[in-house]
């Protein structure tokens, strides 16, 4: 079932398993806060199981452009068009966000951001291959976030 993200009343709802199941939820407050004050939408998200399809496309860029298997499961994922952009992210137990960014227009901007939560670990398939930049949030406390850019259609 669909939930609407609150960022003003951050809640653990749908990533209650998740060892740091207050930082991941912070962490999704802070992408919802951000959607709604840049383009007025609503973040919502969906439990992974219910929308399979979604994380096969996250899942089918990772392996096809850098090789990559992400080993934790995912929990719950949102996908959405706004503003000439194709939006997905999937959230997962370890405390990772995934976010697939994909310009809609020809030469329009395409990339893949990771962001991880307070207090989790990096993990090992992403530990060798990026550097991750600190952020601080009022809602997440510090997010490590990093990004490749895509170069295939997708």
């Amino acid at each position: 079932m669909p939930y609407t993200v609150d960022f003003k009343d951050v809640s653990t709802i749908g990533l209650e398993s998740s060892p740091v199941a207050e930082a991941l939820a912070g962490l999704r407050a802070n992408e919802a806060r951000y959607y709604k004050n840049k383009y007025d939408h609503d973040f919502t998200v969906t439990p992974a199981s219910e929308a399979p399809e979604t994380v096969a496309y996250v899942h089918n860029i990772l392996s096809t452009e850098r090789n990559l298997v992400i080993a934790s499961r995912p929990l719950e994922v949102s996908s959405f068009e706004v503003d000439g952009l194709r939006m997905a992210y999937v959230f997962y137990e370890s405390g990772l966000a995934i976010n697939v960014m994909y310009g809609l227009e020809e030469g329009g901007k395409r990339a893949v951001g990771f962001k991880l939560s307070d207090g989790m670990d990096v993990p090992e398939e992403l530990a060798s291959s990026f550097k991750f930049a600190r952020q601080k949030s009022k809602l997440a406390g510090v997010i490590r976030g990093s990004y490749f850019v895509i170069k295939g259609e997708y």
